[in-house]
């Protein structure tokens, strides 16, 4: 099967825009990782982080670095805030408030009410 060349034109402006997007980056351990966006996080030191208990280890890393910056990293200091204010936290989304609510419960606390 032929290709046209403008259809080899466009693939390969496809492949070079994609090349293009991710960057090579080495972060401060020395791992090599490629990103596409402005966020500085590593993936390889952000998976060695995870925690292997408790309730952050049921949240996706977006959800987990939004509490920590927050200084949230107890149940009792997720408890101080509301709902409200842990949705607005840039990283953390609808699907994390039941995993944080049932974790609340299963210890006898819940969230903040105003």
């Amino acid at each position: 099967m032929a290709i046209h060349p403008q259809q080899l034109q466009e693939i390969r402006g496809i492949i070079v825009s994609a090349m293009r997007k991710k960057q090579l980056r080495i972060c401060s351990k020395g791992h090599r990782y490629y990103k596409s966006s402005d966020c500085p996080t590593c993936p390889v030191c952000q998976s060695e982080a995870k925690p292997t208990e408790g309730f952050l280890a049921l949240l996706k890393a977006p959800a987990r670095r939004a509490l920590a910056s927050a200084s949230i990293s107890t149940l009792e200091e997720l408890a101080r805030f509301s709902e409200e204010e842990v949705l607005n936290l840039h990283g953390m989304g609808p699907t994390s408030m039941p995993i944080l609510k049932q974790a609340l419960a299963d210890a006898g606390l819940k969230f903040r009410e105003d």
